[in-house]
């Protein structure tokens, strides 16, 4: 029986895990659970699983949910509070699903600590993939990504010789708007990007999909967690959504992971690893396959892919002033202050400003992240100001 605990339990990857243990209760205890603020969902969590410790980020949720625990659970607050439960000592498995930069701490404690991390995060590894990949390796610790794309390519090397692995293919859906001629973005609204055509996610993930940005960020996530070079990847729009990911080998041979548009397959995958168990979730009928389509996206359409590749390339601390630029951009999308064609526009002139710093290390990076924000937050005011 594996010790879970899960990092931000009450968004959409954290509810899908724990209706993943629900099924498979032989397999799984539940040490901890986190959340931000969001602590109706939590308490009713706590209900269900009974874990040992919970941490609540926002202060005033705490107090209210203190009120309704027993004192055989520890209540964690604040800031740090996700980061202790990481280290927990009864814990075998941590399952990081807390959106954002906000990953990047608890995970390199995780790391530190030589927990297994399920993750469900990119911009952690968008940000320090290389620090982190390494304080894994020191550790022993694995990272066994939950992301269906990356838990594809997992899949579909685990077990194989890196020298044979010629390069992977990353899909995407396309979001929302593929096809849609580039001059129409400019009057699409928050409701049009909220909706997505085949998954069900966090807004900011929404909106990352929409732009493609989130397939950029998966391409800085793959050299990091597959020790690959940008030549090595090629992004393909997939409509249809069935393909996951592909990994082409030396001698000519591709390997696919398929499946239907379902997060709880890919977490399931990582919660239970190397085994695989049963599953109750509806299956592909090909029967009902029209076909498997495949496009090349159109970079004018989706520029922040092209600043994707561009931060890849340049790598250093670039891939982190990315994440940091968009993170502020797509929030102010998201609160109606500037459209959705600034978003690109920000993040661009964002990282025409930045200095790269080659070779960077944490403190590196938390200075490159803050100062990315700033700028951002300013030139995010000047957007809403037209």
């Amino acid at each position: 029986m594996k010790r879970i605990a899960i990092l931000g339990s009450t968004g959409s990857i954290g509810r899908n895990a724990l209706e993943v243990i629900r099924h498979l209760p032989a397999e799984f205890e539940v040490i901890g659970l986190s959340t931000n603020s969001n602590i109706d969902i939590l308490a009713g969590q706590i209900k269900k699983f009974s874990p040992k410790v919970v941490a609540v980020r926002d202060s005033l949720s705490a107090l209210r949910l203190k009120r309704k625990l027993n004192n055989r659970i520890k209540l964690l607050v604040g800031d740090e509070a996700a980061a202790e439960i990481a280290q927990e000592g009864r814990v075998d498995l941590v399952l990081l699903a807390i959106s954002g930069s906000g990953a990047l701490v608890p995970l390199i404690k995780a790391v530190e600590a030589g927990k297994d991390v399920a993750l469900a995060n990119k911009e952690a590894l968008v940000m320090a993939g290389e620090i982190i990949m390494q304080k894994a390796r020191l550790a022993h610790a694995r990272i066994l990504p939950v992301d269906s794309e990356q838990s594809a390519i997992w899949q579909c090397i685990d077990g194989k010789e890196k020298k044979a692995l010629k390069k992977i293919y990353l899909t995407a859906s396309g979001g929302p708007f593929f096809g849609l001629p580039p001059m129409r973005l400019k009057k699409i609204s928050l409701r049009q990007v909220l909706r997505h055509p085949r998954w069900k996610m966090g807004r900011k993930v929404t909106v990352d999909s929409a732009t493609l940005m989130n397939k950029g960020l998966e391409l800085i996530e793959s050299m990091r967690l597959f020790g690959l070079k940008p030549k090595q990847i090629e992004i393909l729009i997939h409509p249809q959504a069935i393909i996951h990911s592909m990994a082409e080998f030396i001698d000519g041979s591709i390997l696919a992971q398929l499946s239907v548009t379902d997060m709880r397959i890919p977490i399931q995958y990582a919660l239970t690893y190397p085994k695989r168990c049963p599953s109750r979730l509806t299956k592909i009928n090909f029967f009902k396959l029209e076909k498997l389509s495949f496009y090349q996206p159109d970079l004018k359409r989706f520029p922040c892919l092209g600043l994707a590749w561009e931060a890849a390339r340049g790598a250093g601390s670039l891939p982190c002033v990315l994440n940091a630029a968009n993170e502020i951009a797509v929030e102010a999308f998201l609160k109606g202050k500037v459209g959705f064609l600034a978003i690109p526009q920000i993040i661009e002139k964002v990282l025409s400003k930045h200095r790269v710093i080659l070779n960077p290390q944490l403190p590196d990076i938390f200075y490159s992240d803050a100062w990315a924000r700033q700028q951002a937050e300013e030139l995010t005011y000047r957007f809403a100001r037209g």
